[in-house]
């Protein structure tokens, strides 16, 4: 392993310790039936309430799974992470001029904000930010779905990875809130391109699939100073990886981020489908996947995943 592990005073040995405590800690979060599929974008509230998977990655390239770890789903806002690099890449310092880096105290889909601030966004993880940075893709990449399906799947080794057109179809039908933002953001000059494309590129980046271990891999230059730890080629610039995690810790788990930092300690993203991936610096990544949600949209059994994971070992980078 990269590092010592301990564990209620205890060493953890790999792999068979950690093994052990992933299917203790999968075991424990089965007992907790609170939460409620995301019901709003019927091809969600679909989804087998029931499954749950956990995933540890390291950077020396072990993997721990447990539960339904191979089972496909929607990513949801985790796909945010994809659309951010590449817009960093593209516009550098001056996409901070049309979207913020700030928690937003808001709901995540919130207009109300959007119409104080003068349509630009308080910070990539919500809704309207993530709709800004798809208006930054579709202007500067001549095919901007391919171009985050290629990164994504180079980024997990997996070329089977696809956007699920059925989630696709139902988001682009019941996202009337998601419009009203792009709209209103337009009205301010900060959409550029046609506010049709630009949501289309963000309902299908949302609609992106994965399994708990793809999202693992994928993720795993994050917590490696931007570099892939299996190819070792550099993704993103060590600076725009301390960058993102950064806004992770303030805004990624939507209103509980407060609460996350403060009860986890590490920089992480939640989907509505679900998923949850933090990152651990200089050790590896974390997913967890099960669909029922709590009141702030982040997954119940996933929470207790991650947070009891990451508590027994003692990962907290704060």
């Amino acid at each position: 392993m990269t590092r010592d592990l301990v564990s209620g005073g205890q060493k953890i040995h790999a792999p068979d310790d950690l093994n052990r405590l992933l299917k203790e800690i999968h075991q424990q979060a089965m007992q907790i039936h609170s939460g409620k599929v995301a019901d709003y974008i019927p091809a969600l509230a679909a989804v087998e309430p029931e499954q749950c998977a956990l995933t540890l990655t390291t950077l020396d390239g072990e993997v721990f799974n447990v539960g339904n770890t191979d089972t496909l789903f929607s990513i949801q806002s985790i796909s945010k992470i994809f659309g951010l690099m590449m817009a960093m890449d593209r516009l550098g310092d001056d996409l901070w001029q049309r979207v913020k880096m700030e928690p937003s105290g808001q709901a995540f889909n919130s207009i109300v904000q959007l119409e104080w601030e003068k349509g630009i966004p308080r910070n990539p993880m919500i809704n309207a930010g993530a709709i800004l940075i798809s208006d930054v893709l579709v202007s500067h990449y001549s095919t901007s779905k391919n171009a985050v399906m290629s990164l994504v799947r180079n980024l997990c080794g997996n070329d089977r990875i696809y956007a699920d057109e059925d989630v696709h179809a139902s988001e682009k039908e019941h996202g009337h809130r998601n419009a009203a933002s792009a709209h209103l953001m337009k009205s301010f000059n900060n959409i550029e391109a046609d506010v049709d494309e630009v949501l289309d590129h963000y309902f299908w980046q949302c609609a992106i699939s994965m399994t708990c271990e793809n999202l693992a891999r994928s993720f795993t230059f994050l917590a490696n100073a931007g570099v892939c730890p299996f190819s070792q080629r550099e993704i993103i610039s060590k600076r725009d990886a301390q960058r993102i995690n950064a806004l992770l810790s303030t805004s990624g788990m939507y209103d509980q981020s407060g609460e996350f930092a403060f009860t986890v300690g590490v920089p992480a993203k939640s989907g509505v489908g679900g998923g949850i991936v933090a990152i651990v610096p200089d050790f590896g990544v974390i997913s967890a996947w099960s669909p029922k949600l709590n009141e702030f949209g982040n997954s119940a059994r996933g929470m207790f995943m991650v947070r009891e994971l990451a508590n027994r070992l003692g990962l907290s980078v704060y």
